[in-house]
């Protein structure tokens, strides 16, 4: 087998950290591939590395003086390596980024170099060999990622290597310049190299052991997640459920390439699974809830509006023609309603109703804002009766009022719009429903 890990950077901030680490990846040999983040916080009130470089990188544009500041990022990694007692001089590599940081070789370039960097120490801590993302992971020249000439380049570099460390979050365009994904983006690496090399795992290490059902700053001690579909995490995923990069998902969903979230410091711990599909049903009817405050709605009335061909489509293009994107569009025969996020669609409201009222000429229409929308996602949801009837059941209880009610046709979640002040109210009231008390 070959399975690719990627670890992330609560599990890599110290020595300690690594030596973590390196147990895991020698207790299982199949375990050849490794995608490392940049460190991470050692304590609560520590600074990622990714941040300091951030910072650093700001007083060079300005032409200020960071030497004090990047001699902390130093320390930072030569404690590492004092820590792991290895035979390693990251001097050049140092006065390289220092030289590049005068040379204003960009922000993407400074944040890239805390994986850079804690990649070249883990391939001398293991013994792997290093690649650096920057010659096979490519963004085109609008700096949006290249999946197909990715997956080329990178298939060819990695063909033939046994073992091997390859930073995560970065690549670079044709010219060389290097190019970031978003914030989290290693975990969008390790999807990559997955894919790549046409592994039969992705294990991504954190410091969870997996996904829990809610939210625990809302839940106390929620269940955990055994497995999960790829449909059902892409759900909870968009409406704020952490631990993996929603973008990560789709490198190895084509391929049919199971994911495993662990937990460095409790690897006995099995995790959370995902998969493309499965027979095995969730221990219960749901199997997460999440969700988003910060969202308003804009309520189009008209008669015979169903028969006005069109309708819809000119409603969204007045959205499209002021760069706003909408989140769901519940609708009647006479009503459409357009969600989107409030503090995107504030500024511009008064341009959007007039442009509303140009393109469909609408009898009414109505703004809901200082929403919330909670997702309760399940792939047993469809085949288990009055599943929506309990959740208007226990939100009806918690006193609480529903302004908004939207399903996908995929029928594994249904969508529940409520007030901002009944967000966390709304979210235990369904957890204990289905979980606590399971009525």
């Amino acid at each position: 087998m070959k399975k690719v890990v990627k670890f992330g950077g609560s599990s890599l901030a110290s020595a300690q950290q690594f030596m973590k680490v390196g147990n895991i990846i020698h207790a299982d040999e199949d375990r050849r591939f490794v995608v490392p983040s940049a460190p991470g916080k050692r304590f609560d009130k520590d600074t990622k590395v990714t941040d300091m470089l951030y910072a650093c990188y700001a007083l060079a544009e300005k032409d200020h003086d960071f030497t004090k500041e990047f001699s902390q990022i130093e320390e930072r990694y030569q404690e590492i390596i004092d820590g792991l007692k290895l035979d390693l001089d990251l001097t050049p590599e140092f006065n390289q980024i220092i030289d590049n940081f005068k040379k204003k070789a960009g922000a993407d370039y400074a944040a890239s170099r805390g994986e850079y960097l804690n990649g070249i120490i883990m391939a001398c801590y293991l013994g792997f060999e290093f690649v650096d993302p920057a010659d096979a992971i490519r963004f085109n020249e609008a700096g949006v990622f290249d999946a197909e000439l990715t997956n080329k380049l990178l298939g060819k570099r990695l063909e033939g290597i046994e073992q091997a460390v390859i930073p995560g979050f970065y690549g670079a365009m044709a010219d060389g310049m290097v190019k970031t994904f978003s914030r989290g983006g290693s975990d969008i690496t390790g999807s990559i190299v997955a894919k790549a090399i046409q592994a039969d795992v992705y294990e991504n290490w954190t410091d969870v052991s997996g996904f829990l059902i809610a939210d625990p700053r809302i839940i106390k001690n929620p269940k955990g997640i055994d497995m999960i579909t790829y449909g059902e995490l892409r759900e909870l995923s968009y409406m704020g459920a952490g631990v993996l990069h929603e973008d990560a998902i789709f490198p190895v969903r084509k391929e049919g390439i199971p994911i495993n979230i662990r937990n460095t410091n409790s690897p006995e711990d099995e995790g959370t699974w995902i998969v493309g599909n499965t027979c095995q049903k969730s221990k219960y009817t749901i199997t997460g809830i999440a969700g988003k405050k910060g969202f308003a709605s804009i309520n189009i009335e008209k008669d015979m509006m169903n028969a006005e061909v069109g309708f819809g489509r000119k409603v969204l293009q007045v959205f499209e023609d002021y760069n706003i994107s909408f989140e769901h569009m519940p609708s009647g025969i006479d009503t459409l309603s357009v969600m989107v996020h409030q503090s995107e669609f504030v500024d511009k409201e008064q341009k959007i109703l007039s442009g509303i009222n140009r393109a469909v000429s609408p009898d009414h229409v109505d703004i809901q804002s200082d929403l919330a929308l909670i997702a309760v996602v399940g792939r047993s949801m469809k085949s288990q009766r009055g599943t929506a009837g309990r959740i208007f059941a226990a939100l009806a209880h918690a006193n609480i009022n529903v302004r908004m009610i939207d399903q996908g046709s995929s029928e594994q979640n249904i969508i529940i719009g409520v007030d901002n002040e009944d967000f966390e109210t709304a979210i235990k009231a369904i957890y204990d429903i289905f979980v606590e008390t399971r009525l």
